[in-house]
Parts: C-alpha cells; sequence; structure tokens
C-alpha cells in the first residue's frame, strides 16, 4: 500500500505531455501537427483517464484503510526557511481528483466534436490539458506555497480559456475583467499566507493547524490580526468560486466555448475556492467569526444568484448565475461547519450542472442551423421554443439534469441539498428561510429555462409584448399579419448565414452545402404557411453520438452518483455501516472533531424531505403558470403566459413585475456599480496622477532646463577672453551682494 501511494505523485504530471508535445509540434512541425490535430484528443483522453483510474484506485484504498498519505521532499533550505514540496492524499483530494477526471474526460470527448470546425483545435486541447495539470496539481498539493502555485496556474488556465475567442471583443473583455476580479482575492490570499507564515513558522498544513490552534487555545497571538489573515485567506475562495461580491466575472466568463463552461466554470475550476475552505476548515474552525462570516456570504451568494438568474435570455448566463447560487450552498455548508454535506454536494452539483452545460452545448448547436454561427441569437431562449421535437435525446438529457438540480428525488442532488437545508435549519432559522425559499425560486428559474427552450413553437423571431410600449416580461413569437413584410425587411437578413464568399438561407428553396465551420447546417426542410408565398428553411437538428455519449454518462452520475451519500445508519440505529462518502471523510472528520454516525428516525428524513420537495414543486408550479405557452387560434400566436390575462391590478402588477425583471435582467445593476464607483474613480485618479506627473514633475524638470539652457547661452557671450570683463563681471556681482548685505543690516 505504501508503494502504491508512493507513485501518487505522478498524478499531476500525467497529463502535461500533451500540451508540451502539441507545442513543440506546432513550432518545428506544423503543417504535419495540423493535419494530424485530431490524433491529439485520443492522448488526452487516455492520460487523463490513466490518472482518473488511479484516483478511484486510491479512494478505494483509503476507505478500506481511513488513512492519509504525504510524501515530501525539500526544495530549499536555510537558517530562516526551510521550503518543501509534496503531495497529500486524504479523502479531500481523492474527491477532487476522481470529480475533475471523471468531468475532463466526459468534457474531451464532447470538445473533440464540438470544437471540431475551430481553427484553433489544437490550442484548446493544449490549454484543456494543462488545466487539468493545473488542477490535479492543486488538489494533491502539500502546503500552501504549492497551491499558490498552482492556483495561479489555474488562473492562467481560466483567462487562457474564457478569452479563447479573443479576437472577439466581448470574449476579450471577458478574460481581462475574470483576470482583474481574481487578482483581488488572489493578492488577499498571497498576504494571508504570509501572514500566517509569520504566526506560525510553517507553511506545511498539518504543522500549521497545530501551532495556530495551540496559539489559540492559548491567547498568545493577537486575535484581531489572526481574524484579518483568515479572512484574507478566504478572500482568495471568494473571487475563484465568484461568491458576493466579487462574482460579477463568472456570467461574463461564458463567454468561452461551451465545454470551457462545462469544466471550468461549472465543476471544477469554480471548485477550487470551494477546496480551500475545505483543506483550511481546521484553522477557520477555531475563529468563530470567520465561519459566521463564511456563512453570511455564501447566504447572500445563494440568494443573489438566483434572483439574477430567473430574468437572464442566455442561456448559459442563466446556468452560470444558478453555479453562483449553488456554489453559495456549498459554501454555505462549509461556513456551518457542515464539512460532510459540503462535499457531497460539491460532487452531486458538479455531475448535474456539467450535464447541463454540455446540454447547452448541444441545443446552441442545434440553433445555430436557424440563425447562424452567432452567440448573440444561438444563445437566446426568447429565439428557441418547440425544440423537443427536433432534439429529443438532448431534452431528456437537460430535463433530468435540471430536475436534480431542483433536488427531486431520487436524483443526486436531492439528497445534498436536502442535507444541507436541514442543517441550515440548526443553524440559523433566518439561513434556513432563506435557503429554502432560494430552493424554489431555483426549480423556478431552471423550468423557465426549460419552457423557454422546449415547449411551444420555435421562435424563429421574437418581440416583446406586455400591453406597453416599455414592456419587457411578455414575449410573443411569430409574425402576425406583417408577415411578408418581416420576412423580406427583417428576418431575412437575419436569419442568413455566411461563409465566406457563399452564404445560405433558411427561406430559400435552394441552399448551398455548408462547410464544417457551421457544423454542416443543411438539413431537411419544412414549411412556414404564415407567409403570402411558401418558404423554406432549415431546422434545428439532434447533435451527433460523440457529442451525445458524455451527455448520456453524466446522465448516469446524475442518477445514481447520490447513492454514495444516503445515510442508511441515520434509519436504523442497529445499522453499523457507514454509507461510501462517510467512510471515506472519517479521517477528515476526525481530524475536525466531528462525529457523523448519529441517526435520525426515518420519518424525521421524510418529513423534512417532502417539505424540501414540495418548495420545489411550487417553484417548479409557478414557472409552469408564468411560461407555459398558450395557443392564441385567432392571430396563429404562441404567448407565453405571463400573467397575460387582463385584470383591475394589471398595470400596478405590470410596474412591479417589470421593475423585478428589469433588475435581474440588468445583473443587480452591480456591473453599472462597479463601472462607476471603481472603474471610474480610477479612470479619474489615473488621468489625476497623469496630470500631476506631465505638467508638475516634468514641468519643473523642463524649466531647470530650459533656464540652464538660456543661462548658458548668455554665458557664453560673456566669456570672450579679456581679464578686463571678467573683473568688471565680478565686481558688479560683488556690489549687488554688498547692497544686499547692507540692506539687510539696516532694516533689521
Amino acid at each position: 500500500m505504501e508503494h502504491t501511494y508512493q507513485y501518487s505523485q505522478i498524478i499531476p504530471f500525467v497529463t502535461l505531455p500533451v500540451p508540451m508535445l502539441i507545442g513543440v509540434g506546432l513550432l518545428l512541425f506544423p503543417a504535419s501537427t495540423k493535419k494530424l490535430r485530431r490524433v491529439w484528443a485520443f492522448p488526452s483522453v487516455l492520460l487523463l483517464g490513466i490518472v482518473m483510474i488511479f484516483s478511484i484506485y486510491l479512494s478505494i484504498k483509503q476507505i478500506n484503510s481511513s488513512s492519509i498519505y504525504q510524501y515530501v521532499w525539500s526544495w530549499t533550505i536555510n537558517n530562516d526557511l526551510s521550503l518543501e514540496f509534496g503531495h497529500l492524499i486524504d479523502p479531500l483530494t481523492s474527491i477532487l481528483s476522481i470529480l475533475i477526471t471523471t468531468v475532463g474526460i466526459m468534457v474531451l470527448i464532447y470538445s473533440d466534436n464540438y470544437m471540431f470546425h475551430d481553427q484553433s483545435y489544437l490550442r484548446f486541447f493544449a490549454y484543456m490539458s494543462f488545466f487539468n495539470t493545473s488542477m490535479l496539481g492543486l488538489v494533491t498539493s502539500y502546503n500552501l506555497v504549492q497551491i499558490y502555485f498552482f492556483w495561479e496556474l489555474v488562473g492562467m488556465c481560466s483567462y487562457l480559456l474564457i478569452g479563447f475567442w479573443f479576437t472577439r471583443p466581448s470574449a476579450s473583455n471577458a478574460c481581462q475583467k475574470a483576470f482583474v476580479t481574481n487578482r483581488v482575492g488572489d493578492f488577499g490570499l498571497l498576504l494571508g499566507i504570509l501572514g500566517l507564515y509569520w504566526i506560525t513558522g510553517s507553511f506545511e498544513f498539518r504543522d500549521l493547524f497545530e501551532i495556530f490552534n495551540y496559539l489559540i487555545y492559548n491567547n498568545e497571538v493577537n486575535f484581531l490580526f489572526v481574524t484579518l489573515c483568515a479572512f484574507l485567506l478566504f478572500s482568495g475562495a471568494i473571487a475563484k468560486s465568484a461568491q458576493f461580491p466579487l462574482h460579477v466575472w463568472l456570467p461574463d466568463a461564458m463567454e468561452g466555448p461551451t465545454p470551457i463552461s462545462a469544466l471550468i466554470h461549472a465543476a471544477t475550476m469554480v471548485a477550487a475556492g470551494i477546496f480551500l475552505v475545505a483543506r483550511l476548515i481546521p484553522l477557520f474552525v477555531v475563529i468563530p467569526y470567520i465561519m459566521n462570516l463564511i456563512a453570511l456570504i455564501a447566504i447572500i451568494t445563494v440568494l443573489l444568484g438566483a434572483a439574477l438568474a430567473f430574468a437572464q435570455k442566455d442561456i448559459k448566463r442563466s446556468l452560470a448565475y444558478s453555479t453562483i447560487s449553488q456554489l453559495g450552498y456549498i459554501m454555505l455548508a462549509l461556513g456551518m461547519g457542515s464539512y460532510r454535506a459540503a462535499l457531497f454536494h460539491l460532487i452531486t452539483h458538479a455531475y448535474s450542472k456539467a450535464l447541463l452545460f454540455l446540454g447547452s452545448g448541444s441545443i446552441i448547436h442545434s440553433m445555430e442551423a436557424i440563425v447562424g454561427y452567432s452567440p448573440d441569437k444561438s444563445q437566446n431562449m426568447v429565439l428557441m421554443g418547440g425544440l423537443t421535437k427536433y432534439v429529443p435525446i438532448t431534452k431528456i438529457f437537460f430535463l433530468l439534469g435540471i430536475l436534480s438540480l431542483c433536488g427531486i428525488p431520487p436524483l443526486a442532488c436531492f439528497w445534498s441539498k436536502d442535507e444541507i437545508l436541514n442543517d441550515s435549519w440548526l443553524y440559523s432559522p433566518i439561513f434556513a428561510i432563506i435557503a429554502c425559499s432560494t430552493a424554489g425560486l431555483t426549480a423556478f428559474y431552471m423550468f423557465r429555462v426549460y419552457l423557454l427552450t422546449f415547449e411551444g413553437h420555435l421562435n424563429v423571431h421574437f418581440k416583446n409584448y406586455s400591453g406597453k410600449k416599455n414592456g419587457s416580461f411578455y414575449s410573443i413569437s411569430l409574425w402576425g399579419k406583417e408577415g411578408s413584410k418581416i420576412l423580406k425587411k427583417k428576418l431575412l437578413p437575419l436569419l442568413t448565414i455566411h461563409n465566406n464568399n457563399e452564404r445560405a438561407s433558411i427561406f430559400w428553396k435552394k441552399t448551398y452545402q455548408i462547410d464544417g465551420n457551421v457544423r454542416n447546417l443543411t438539413r431537411s426542410f419544412i414549411t412556414i404557411n404564415h407567409f403570402d408565398t411558401k418558404s423554406f428553411f432549415s431546422y434545428p437538428h439532434e447533435s451527433n453520438n460523440t457529442i451525445l455519449f458524455p451527455m448520456l454518462v453524466l446522465v448516469l452520475f446524475t442518477l445514481f452518483i447520490g447513492a454514495i451519500g444516503i445515510p442508511l445508519n441515520h434509519f436504523n440505529p442497529e445499522v453499523k455501516d457507514l454509507d461510501i462518502l462517510s467512510k471515506l471523510l472519517i479521517p477528515s472528520l476526525t481530524l475536525l472533531h466531528k462525529n457523523e454516525n448519529n441517526y435520525i428516525i426515518w420519518y424525521e428524513f421524510v418529513t423534512n424531505a417532502i417539505f424540501s420537495v414540495s418548495i420545489a414543486y411550487f417553484g417548479i408550479l409557478i414557472a409552469s403558470s408564468l411560461y407555459k405557452p398558450v395557443y392564441s387560434s385567432s392571430h396563429n400566436l404562441i404567448i407565453f403566459n405571463s400573467l397575460a390575462k387582463k385584470g383591475p391590478n394589471r398595470i400596478f402588477w405590470d410596474k412591479i413585475i417589470n421593475v423585478i425583471y428589469d433588475w435581474s435582467y440588468n445583473r443587480g445593476y452591480m456591473d453599472s456599480f462597479y463601472a462607476i464607483s471603481l472603474t471610474e474613480v480610477i479612470r479619474r485618479l489615473t488621468e489625476l496622477t497623469h496630470f500631476f506627473d506631465r505638467r508638475i514633475i516634468d514641468g519643473i524638470a523642463n524649466v531647470v532646463g530650459i533656464t540652464s539652457f538660456f543661462v548658458g547661452e548668455g554665458i557664453k557671450y560673456v566669456g570672450g577672453g579679456r581679464i578686463s570683463s571678467y573683473l568688471l563681471l565680478y565686481l558688479f556681482y560683488v556690489f549687488i551682494l554688498l547692497f544686499i548685505f547692507i540692506y539687510f543690516i539696516q532694516f533689521k
């Protein structure tokens, strides 16, 4: 067993040869490397699969032995500082390693087809493999210095992948926004690491925890300074895991390719902040103020993420805000001290959200058959609707992911979220009410996504409808009586796909074959009878097996991964066997002095489950009543039933709904607030600094230089070589100085 653990040090470096070989190949043999570009997907998947198998094997060993293993070697040693590197294998490492590799393999297989059209296919796989290396290095890190090193590598990969399509201004701005926002948290993390080293004299986790706890219990350290250091450490997690108020970068990160959203911004990279807090929880738990602060920021994030999700039109942004909210649940569990529940929900949410993001990619893929390769249109849910008959398999997979995220039994997220909600009642009734209410809101906005995407008819054209000119809540589709004019003037240019010198209009009887750059968009045709003349367009189509297979595997995880944490011993005190997750977490729970062997009566569990599921069903019911399409036979319209019925209080409710809708759609105006309060202030300060530097500092130097120049020019004419001229000038200065001296003496 010891021999097996020693080989675990190679885990972070198994996938490293792929980006190195791709880089060397592009540098030395660019033509051959690009010609065989799809070959590189196989070693990427193969090497990550090896890491996955090894991680599962180590987890099984840990379940059987309940041990923690670490291997260390010295990097630099002097009298004052001893810096060591190594790897740590414990339950947290095992869980994150399996999560990274399983989701990573599915995303790589998915990406092979999804990114096939892209000219930068090789660059994409190089970035992805290097990201996997960095993330595996992070979760196996032995001390804080090593964590910070891989922490920055993960951030760099995230920056590169968000801005993968850097020629797009929106993608370029998004990666810069993510970089700057994360630098705020990373700088705090660095200061916290240095502060802890100053207090304890160690970077290694076990020594750090022991010394820190000893100093706290014996009151031998300044408690205010300790609290500040702990908060600075937590600030790194706030930025990386998109917690309030540094959450603003994550929705914009959806500018990257959809596989990036599934791997990095739903299941893996955003889990780095959760990992950091979980790794340092023995340190935080002895500082009640920090634990309360973690829970407070988390509950704000839970509610804010859900509130900002329900009015988004972009399908990926809706899922991004959902990710923010669910990460808030996980952080809330850590702040409450529910270590097991936090890691359980981290696992279940990762697989469910990865499934939803891959499903959204399949939907976007199908929508490109209509609106072309345009993210503003192919990701816009108000242009969707009625996709059920075109992408039935994707619809089933997507619906299962939504049901899991809503907490519907027996899907995975039900077991983990229900555990967090139960623990929240024990921690704070106020927090519990907010968490339960947000669970209903989660069901609402997730089913809103489903109804807008799959129900009704295909909304090739969309315009707002609310009975008022400025309404933004009600939606109406198709074209009414003016269909022919709209077709000729507006829709035809909108729905024409351009590709080099060729174009294929979905309304023409004749279509051109489109190459791989738009994924063979030409398909069969259907007829729209709402126009004066018959017109044809190619309809959305189901994705191929390479895209559907990873989604199928993630569906299986979504259905059955919750079984690892089902507390069988909770139902019967006679049952002594723990669930798989509890067995794995025994070393960590022992380190936290927690006992997870307590059981509850079965009817208490059922009562709590009925309550949480009822909240979820209530949210689904509200979403169905507001967004279920209602057909009008008189005008051939599909009206989303958003309080469309007239009533005496219609105007009043319109105003309230529109205010809430606009607040949510505009992201709570937080981006505008940051733009005014931070960006504009910094811009003004830089302008003032620039003025001071150019006019004052440079001005003084320029005046001295100009004065010296003119004095020199004047003096050179005095120096004629005559002694009499020098004596005359000398006497002139003497008389002036003598006059000044006598003047001051007289008036003194």
